[in-house]
């Protein structure tokens, strides 16, 4: 198998996972907000191939979203795509210059980071036409909602990447699907400790989401 069609085949299997745990791990967290964990998938085939496979896979995931399970038509899937290329593209962009676990983490934590930010922009811009809410009741919203969900979700995202990232990579190679390179060797640099950090992280930010739910 040559190296574009192995790249194809990622690209298609990457895109086909997405939408799996898009759909079975979607989880209401406020008012309509929801999380699922497909920014994980998009950054990790970033973090592979880089910032342009990121937002292939989130145009391709968020079309087939659009057309099977959203309620929220052609608005929804720019906002799903705006939100996956806003995490997951810089993120990629970051890594490939700086493709240490530095550069990793530092990717992810822009990712989520910036993502936030145009969110909020964004719903504060979109959500009174899709949903039909007064501009000013969702001005009211941004604060304690828009924005500890979306810092909820791009801490997710974050931590979860990390930890599954190199397994994940590892796997892929062992199938066949990745060649071994010298450069991704650097993401091993203190792994352990990082890994228990992030682990910390994911039990932190589930028990805030349950918070936010209500269910905790």
């Amino acid at each position: 198998m040559n190296t574009r069609v192995k790249k194809l085949t990622m690209i298609g299997m990457l895109c086909a996972v997405s939408y799996i745990v898009m759909v079975v791990g979607r989880f209401p967290v406020v008012l309509f907000l929801k999380y699922d964990p497909k920014d994980v998938v998009v950054a990790i085939g970033g973090f592979i191939f880089g910032p342009m496979t990121s937002f292939l896979i989130s145009l391709i995931v968020s079309l087939l979203e659009m057309v099977t399970v959203s309620e929220t038509g052609p608005i929804g899937c720019i906002m799903n795509l705006l939100s996956s290329c806003c995490f997951a593209c810089t993120a990629a962009y970051i890594y490939k210059k700086n493709h240490t676990i530095k550069g990793a983490i530092t990717g992810l934590i822009c990712g989520c980071l910036f993502t936030t930010a145009v969110m909020l922009l964004w719903n504060y811009l979109i959500t009174p036409i899709y949903m039909g809410y007064p501009r000013e009741a969702v001005t009211e919203l941004l604060l304690p909602a828009f924005l500890p969900f979306n810092l909820l979700k791009g801490g997710l995202n974050t931590v979860i990447t990390l930890l599954i990232y190199k397994p994940v990579v590892t796997a892929l190679r062992k199938a066949g699907f990745l060649e071994i390179t010298s450069a991704e060797g650097a993401i091993r640099q203190r792994r352990t400790g990082i890994m228990l950090v992030c682990a910390v992280l994911l039990v932190t930010l589930i028990f805030l989401m349950l918070v936010l739910r209500g269910i905790a």
